[in-house]
């Protein structure tokens, strides 16, 4: 190990403040002279609000008082949202499509039931054209079935057409 500068004692810490542009002071000053520094005065009062100007962030200008609903007005605001209920009622029961219903399909015939058939399945076979709830609502009054389960081989009395 190179010792470069031989030290006889521990640095001594500087207790003198650092010089600045804003306090170009002589430093040590006599003891008879007193240092007043200047106090910044508030601009505002005591208990008044701080007041922000120029932070960047832009304010609305409009009054953040909350104004109470009159009665008029929420009787207004009922009114129109039952008018519109209404009308949205009326479009759904008027306004829907005007199709012709199909015709139930009148001939009769004996269907047997496949391997994995449903009511849906032979509904869809026998009556292509016709919706297939209708035609399994009519395979299970000609049968008189509680249930839509079918077993396989079995003999069904069903519309055709």
């Amino acid at each position: 190990m190179t010792i470069l500068e031989a030290r006889t004692s521990a640095p001594q810490f500087d207790a003198r403040p650092r010089q600045t542009a804003m306090a170009p002071e002589v430093w040590p000053l006599p003891r008879d002279v007193v240092v007043r520094r200047r106090r910044v005065q508030s601009r505002r009062p005591g208990g008044a609000p701080l007041g922000y100007r120029n932070t960047g962030v832009l304010m609305s200008r409009a009054s953040h008082r909350r104004r109470p609903i009159t009665p008029v007005a929420t009787v207004l605001l009922a009114l129109l949202a039952g008018g519109f209920t209404l009308w949205l009622g009326l479009v759904a029961q008027l306004g829907g499509p005007t199709e012709e219903p199909v015709q139930m399909p009148t001939r009769l015939s004996v269907v047997y039931v496949e391997a994995g058939e449903t009511l849906q399945h032979i509904a869809a076979r026998v009556a292509p054209d016709v919706p297939a709830g209708s035609v399994v609502e009519r395979i299970r009054e000609l049968n008189k079935l509680e249930t839509s389960t079918v077993q396989a081989g079995q003999t069904l009395i069903a519309p055709i057409g």
